[in-house]
């Protein structure tokens, strides 16, 4: 099963809200250049997140607490893929390949940023934590795949 990149969010500065941009360009153990966790080498699941827009809209749903693709601090938007079950497992995005390392749970400082209500409506809902194997360029309408 295939999903689809529906937005690329960059943060350059900490305490900004990502920005949607077309397309990026990511380094393999350095995560995706020009956003603001670009390390010299990432630590481990910190490369890249992701999160489901099918989960944005049930943490919603559930609890009426609606939360943004951008207030959600992740990099990719996908649909069409289950990330959780990405964990452990290698995957594409694009023409970048990638391993699931953990769940991105929601914390305090993204609650902290965004309104009451997220931690708990958001739990096991709030992305992927990834590290990217290989360099590459992420775009707008590029395919997610489990490799």
């Amino acid at each position: 099963m295939a999903g689809r990149v529906e937005g690329i969010y960059i943060a350059p500065k900490k305490k900004e809200l990502p920005k949607p941009v077309d397309r990026v360009r990511a380094v393999a153990g350095r995560g995706l250049e020009g956003n603001r966790h670009f390390y010299d080498e990432a630590p481990p699941g910190r490369a890249l997140t992701l999160i489901a827009a099918e989960a944005l809209a049930e943490g919603a749903a559930a609890s009426g607490v609606p939360l943004d693709a951008d207030e959600s601090g992740r990099n990719v938007l996908t649909s069409g893929i289950d990330l959780n079950a990405l964990v452990g497992e290698r995957f594409r995005v694009g023409d970048v390949e990638c391993v699931g390392v953990e769940l991105c749970e929601p914390c305090t400082t993204l609650e902290g940023a965004t309104r009451p209500g997220v931690i708990k409506a958001y739990v096991h809902r709030a992305g992927l934590n990834a590290d990217i194997l290989t360099d590459g360029e992420i775009a707008l309408g590029d395919t997610v795949e489990r490799l």
